[in-house]
C-alpha cells in the first residue's frame, strides 16, 4: 500500500497540470478573442463616425440644393406676374388679324383709282 499511496499523489499533480495547462489555454484564447472583439468594435465605431459624417455632408448639399431651387422657383414665379397671359395674347393675335394693316388703302391711292 505504501507503493500505491505515493504513486498517486503523483498521478494526481500531473493531471492538476493538465487542468491548469488546459486553463491557461483557454484564458488565452478568451484574451485573443476579447482583444480581437475590442479590435472590430474600435474598426466599425470609426467606419460608422466616417459614414455618418459623410451622411451630414450629403445632408447639408442637399439642403443648399433647395434652398437654391426655393429661391429659383420664387423669383420665377414673381416673374410670372409680368408675362402676358395665353388669353391675353389670344385676344391681341385676333385684334391684330382684324386690322391688316397692309391692307389699307392710302387716300392718294383711293384718290388716284377715282379718277380712272
Amino acid at each position: 500500500m505504501e507503493g500505491e499511496q505515493t504513486n498517486y499523489p503523483t498521478q494526481s499533480f500531473g493531471e492538476i497540470n493538465i487542468k491548469i495547462r488546459d486553463l491557461e489555454e483557454k484564458q488565452r484564447i478568451m484574451k485573443d478573442r476579447l482583444l480581437l472583439i475590442g479590435k472590430n468594435l474600435i474598426e466599425t465605431k470609426e467606419k460608422n463616425s466616417e459614414d455618418i459624417l459623410e451622411l451630414k455632408k450629403s445632408i447639408d448639399e442637399i439642403k443648399n440644393n433647395l434652398e437654391r431651387i426655393k429661391s429659383f422657383l420664387e423669383t420665377a414665379s414673381n416673374e410670372f406676374s409680368k408675362f402676358a397671359r395665353k388669353e391675353d395674347l389670344e385676344i391681341l393675335a385676333k385684334q391684330a388679324k382684324m386690322f391688316q394693316p397692309l391692307e389699307f388703302v392710302r387716300k392718294k391711292d383711293l384718290e388716284k383709282l377715282k379718277k380712272n
